[in-house]
């Protein structure tokens, strides 16, 4: 039990632990990094992952000289961007399913509502998504229930990843 406590320590708070992750599995880092910022995008029901402290705190590592930087931020980038690629299409997927059923939360009205929302303002909302946590984690999600446009979904969130 103390040992599954301190594995979710570990993962919930890795950037105050990147130092000894660095100095345990080296270049390891770098993957462990990826899956992380890509799963906290990726996986709608993991937007407590540590995104926004995890980049500041591998950034500080980088300017130490720990971490490459230029490394980092190609890596980072593309698993930001894979990880809101999948949640958009997770959310394709199941928004569907979800809204054929009868029920007073999931009203066919929202889902049409959520389609004109995310086609007038869905390129800034990915955008800007990027910048707030747990937002950042629903926003594709919810871009793929609203069925916004593959295509205009794709431009934003490449342009939202490499900002952010």
């Amino acid at each position: 039990m103390e040992l599954l406590k301190d594995f979710i320590d570990l993962f919930l708070h890795l950037d105050k632990h990147l130092s000894e992750i660095i100095a345990q599995y080296g270049t390891t880092t770098y993957v462990i990094l990826f899956a992380i910022i890509f799963i906290e995008t990726g996986l709608v029901i993991m937007p407590f992952l540590p995104g926004d402290s995890l980049l500041f705190a591998a950034g500080a590592f980088a300017a130490k000289g720990d971490l490459d930087l230029s490394i980092l931020m190609v890596l980072l980038f593309v698993a930001a961007f894979l990880g809101d690629t999948l949640n958009y299409w997770i959310g394709k997927a199941l928004g569907p399913a979800v809204f054929e059923r009868k029920s007073k939360l999931f009203k066919k009205e929202y889902l049409d509502k959520t389609h004109a929302f995310y086609e007038k303002h869905g390129g800034k909302t990915i955008i800007f998504a990027r910048f707030i946590p747990i937002i950042r984690t629903f926003a594709p999600f919810v871009a793929g229930i609203g069925a916004m446009t593959y295509r205009k979904f794709l431009l934003y969130n490449i342009i939202g990843g490499f900002i952010w």
